[in-house]
Order: C-alpha cells, then sequence, then structure tokens
C-alpha cells in the first residue's frame, strides 16, 4: 500500500470544495458567453403598414352658374361721370381735327375739317364739315349729317345726306357708310354718294396717330376722291379724281387742346386734271401747315 502523501491531501481537500464553489463558477462561464453571442439580424422594416395621407376633400361644385344680378352689373360696371356702359343717357362729341393756316407758292388760306356725334352708346347722329378760304372766299364747302349705328366694338354703318356748298353749282348726296377703327389703331372713314342724274363718289380716308412721347404726336393722314362720271361744271372727270395727304406734328398741352405744324399735299388726277389745266389752274400744290386740334 502506498503511502499517503501530501498530494493525496490536496486533491481530497478540492473535491470537498467543489460542491460550494459549483454556481459562481458556473454563473462567471455564463456572463464571459454572453458577450461573445451575436445579435440576431435585424428583419427589414415592412412599409406595407405606411400610408400616404388622404388628400383635403374637393369642395363641390355648383351644378350651374347662379344668374347675373343688377347689383352684379353695377359692381362690374360702375358709373363714371354719369355715364354707364349701354344706358340711354344722351353724349356729345366735337373734334376739329384741322383748323389751320396754309401757305404756298400762292395767298394764305383757312382750311378745316371737323366733325362729331350726339346720341347714345350704339345710336349716334354723325356730322361733319370740311373746307378752305382763299382771298377771303370760301371756294370749297361741304357738310354731311349721318345716322350711325354701332355693329360692333369698333365699327359702325353711317347713313344720311351730303350737301356741297362750294364750288358751285351746289349738289346734294345720298351718303352711306362704314367708319372705325381697324388693326393697330388705324382710323379709317369709307363713304359712297349718289345723286342726281346718276352721278357717284366715293371717299376713303384714314390717319394714324404715331405717339413718339406721351404728349408730342405725329399724324399722318391721306383722303382719297373718286367719281364715277364727269361733272364739267365743277371741273371733275372720271375715276380717280383728287388726293389729299398730310403730315402733321402736335404737342399736347391738354388731351383737349394741341398747337401743330405740319406739311399738307393736294394732287389733282386723270380727267380732274386736265379740267385745271384748261381753267389755268395748278394740278398739285404743298403747303405748309400751322393749326390748332382740339376737341370738347
Amino acid at each position: 500500500m502506498k503511502a499517503f502523501t501530501l498530494k493525496h491531501a490536496l486533491a481530497l481537500t478540492v473535491f470537498a470544495l467543489s460542491p460550494a464553489f459549483s454556481p459562481a463558477l458556473v454563473n462567471a462561464q455564463s456572463s464571459q458567453h454572453s458577450h461573445h453571442e451575436t445579435q440576431p439580424p435585424q428583419t427589414q422594416e415592412d412599409h406595407s403598414q405606411h400610408k400616404m395621407p388622404a388628400p383635403p376633400p374637393q369642395e363641390e361644385r355648383p351644378s350651374s352658374v347662379a344668374p347675373i344680378t343688377d347689383e352684379a352689373r353695377k359692381a362690374a360696371f360702375p358709373d363714371v361721370q354719369g355715364h354707364t356702359v349701354h344706358d340711354h343717357a344722351i353724349n356729345y362729341y366735337v373734334l376739329f381735327d384741322q383748323f389751320e393756316w396754309q401757305n404756298g407758292s400762292d395767298q394764305p388760306d383757312l382750311h378745316w375739317n371737323t366733325r362729331g356725334w350726339v346720341g347714345r352708346d350704339r345710336d349716334r347722329l354723325w356730322f361733319r364739315a370740311e373746307g378752305e378760304r382763299e382771298d377771303g372766299d370760301v371756294t370749297d364747302a361741304d357738310a354731311e349729317l349721318l345716322y350711325g349705328r354701332a355693329i360692333s366694338r369698333w365699327w359702325e354703318v353711317v347713313g344720311g345726306v351730303r350737301q356741297e356748298f362750294q364750288p358751285e353749282p351746289s349738289r346734294t348726296w345720298a351718303a352711306f357708310g362704314i367708319q372705325g377703327v381697324a388693326p393697330y389703331f388705324l382710323e379709317v372713314e369709307a363713304a359712297a354718294y349718289v345723286g342726281a342724274s346718276g352721278r357717284t363718289q366715293f371717299r376713303f380716308e384714314t390717319e394714324y396717330d404715331l405717339l413718339i412721347t406721351n404728349r408730342l404726336i405725329l399724324e399722318p393722314s391721306i383722303e382719297l376722291q373718286a367719281f364715277g362720271k364727269s361733272d364739267p361744271e365743277r371741273g371733275l372727270g372720271s375715276g380717280l379724281g383728287i388726293i389729299e395727304s398730310g403730315l402733321r406734328l402736335r404737342y399736347e398741352f391738354r388731351r383737349e387742346l394741341a398747337p401743330y405744324i405740319g406739311i399738307a399735299w393736294k394732287q389733282k388726277y386723270f380727267g380732274t386734271a386736265d379740267y385745271a389745266r384748261a381753267a389755268g389752274e395748278r394740278v398739285g400744290s404743298t403747303r405748309l401747315a400751322v393749326g390748332l386740334h382740339f376737341w370738347f
């Protein structure tokens, strides 16, 4: 039998004490292993449960538009200085487009061209007057009285009578035509005239206001006259007879009052020119014009 040594005694002592230290050892091992455990993989977030916010409810539209009332009309078209749109008020307008002294190679003379109207928005009574005076005598004068009816925003038809006083003999004509504002604010007047003995005339006039500044305005104009048959008593031949044109520069001190200077040309053609030569008159002329443009 082997001897009981110190080594054997130590082994026996550890064996006897092992049940008391076993729980602590187990806990220590568990603690160490918990630090080495891998975290479970994160799952991808499910967006199927996320919904967009619902749009705000739309207002229901009325099934029909409410009728326009008198109060709505008054609010949209207020009374402006006692004048409302398409009312029954009587208004008027008088324009002296040309009131000037012309000076050329012959004696100075006075020239006038005026027009105006009185009436309502759609129906008006128009008048026109034009003439010349040379050496103190009226050499050319005519006047028209016309009824005008608006057919669109910018145009109206006219009809009435025209009376020519000079040169002699005087003539009376039935007149009808159209007038208004063409695109680019080109003012246009076109009229036809029918007189006794089958005589006819045609007149076309246009002018344009070119604004150099808000007050300085250049106005070119042109007027053509043609005749259906010759009138030897008045020195007028058939066809294109007379063309008058001008270029006037005015300055508006006020919108209603503007002095101007310019140049006026007048030329006779064909049979009318032949009558002028036979009478010893000039066929064409160029004149300096100084005048006043005003309206009220």
